[in-house]
């Protein structure tokens, strides 16, 4: 035990892993930077917002074509022949570099939500559901989502989905409504994992499964974009989607009938750890752009920099920031140690502070650009919309404070009873 608990303390990213750190930083300075504006300047106006504009993909693929040929892509699969190999704390540590620009996840193919489906598919699936969409996923060819929340029910609780498959010869039949399933509005998605109900008599935990739904299939109706704080997001969106009498081949179904519980062990511990380090990333972005912005202007005849408490707002972001890195890399490493399920309690610790401290730095910067920061001659509007979203995304922050509580308290009672059986 004692050996475990200084195991869990070193969080120093492997030897092996430092070069590629080294070249994922020199990539986005040199590859992606310099097409990131353009990009978006493309992008505006465009007839189809469902779409992307002559040159965006061209731009994009450029990038990733680059990162191909210099050996920088799919970091996100510990372990696995089919990735870098990289452990979890190692990876956390490129996913911080990744949160500082929009394009870099997908420039190196660890952008959400393929990460966590690639994940699933490469561990749980079968040679025919590789060989069909996790090839092309990790080629970076097509994208993915993944459904899950549904418009009627409380989904934090996924006891209460409810969207039904039903077994039909040799075919699944899908019947209900999901929402705010991200990603789904790209036109380069081809394929869903769908959290579905199966087996409504069977106990708690064996009644969901997951199943893979193309996006061309018969009854798959899309209804329309989910806004975020009045934006669509597209063409990546969230959408809202309608499933009527959708039919798929039995062997769709991943690890086998009423096992989606545990294929979301899976999919969402390393999914929150992305999450967080990439949150980590855009709230130092958000620090340098407010550092910039301070010695930049003046007011009152002071660099804003000086005014107020505006120093003390920027000793705290670091202060912040430096607490959020160790609790997110303590994560990774209990995940690395410990295993998925053991991490349960780290990886809900992160997930409830992390986008939250985001959130705050993210609006002191935009406090400090006044209204500019709000605007959309800013990024600061879009990153805050986004790690204010992330407090749902994954679990609400409500759902981790009771895991968190719930473990504390059963840990204050085991010891209590262990130290009243001592005095007897």
């Amino acid at each position: 035990m004692i050996d475990q608990t200084l195991d869990m303390n070193n969080l120093e990213m492997s030897e092996k892993a430092k070069p590629l750190l080294a070249a994922v930083i020199k990539h986005i300075r040199e590859n992606v930077d310099p097409i990131t504006e353009e990009f978006f300047r493309l992008g505006e106006g465009r007839a189809d917002r469902w779409s992307y504009a002559p040159g965006q993909l061209e731009l994009l693929n450029g990038a990733k074509q680059k990162a191909r040929e210099a050996g920088l892509w799919n970091f996100f699969l510990p372990n696995a022949e089919t990735g870098e190999g990289l452990a979890n704390l190692d990876y956390a540590y490129i996913a911080a570099e990744l949160g500082k620009s929009p394009l870099a996840p997908e420039s190196l193919n660890c952008s959400a939500p393929d990460t966590g489906n690639m994940e699933v598919l490469e561990r749980v699936g079968t040679p025919e559901q590789k060989e069909r969409w996790l090839k092309p996923l990790l080629a970076g060819e097509i994208r993915s989502a993944f459904a899950m929340t549904e418009p009627d029910v409380a989904s934090s609780d996924a006891r209460n989905i409810s969207t039904s498959a039903v077994l039909d010869g040799d075919d699944w039949v899908i019947n209900g409504e999901k929402f705010y399933i991200s990603g789904a509005g790209d036109p380069r998605c081809k394929i869903m994992i769908v959290m579905v109900k199966t087996s409504p008599e069977a106990e708690t935990f064996r009644q969901q499964s997951q199943i893979l739904v193309p996006m061309d299939t018969p009854g798959v109706e899309i209804l329309g974009p989910m806004h975020v704080f009045g934006h669509d997001d597209a063409p990546h969106g969230h959408m809202h989607i309608r499933f009527t009498d959708v039919r798929v081949p039995r062997e769709n179904v991943l690890w086998g009938e009423g096992r989606g519980f545990e294929i979301s062990q899976v999919r969402l511990g390393p999914g929150r750890i992305h999450h967080c380090m990439r949150s980590i990333g855009a709230a130092e972005k958000a620090l340098d752009l407010m550092i910039e912005r301070g010695l930049g202007r003046e007011a009152f005849g002071k660099k804003i920099i000086d005014l107020g408490k505006n120093m003390e707002t920027i000793s705290r972001a670091r202060i912040d920031i430096e607490a959020m890195r160790l609790m997110v890399l303590k994560a990774a490493k209990a995940m690395d140690v410990l295993g998925n399920k053991e991490a349960r309690i780290w990886v809900s610790m992160i997930k409830a502070l992390v986008p939250e401290k985001a959130c705050e730095i993210i609006d002191a910067s935009m406090q400090v650009h006044g209204a500019t920061g709000m605007s959309q001659w800013s990024p600061l509007s879009g990153m805050y919309t986004w790690q204010r979203a992330l407090r749902f995304a994954d679990g609400p922050d409500e759902v981790h404070h009771q895991v968190i509580a719930r473990a504390e308290v059963k840990a204050f009672q085991a010891s209590n009873a262990r130290g009243s059986g001592s005095d007897s």
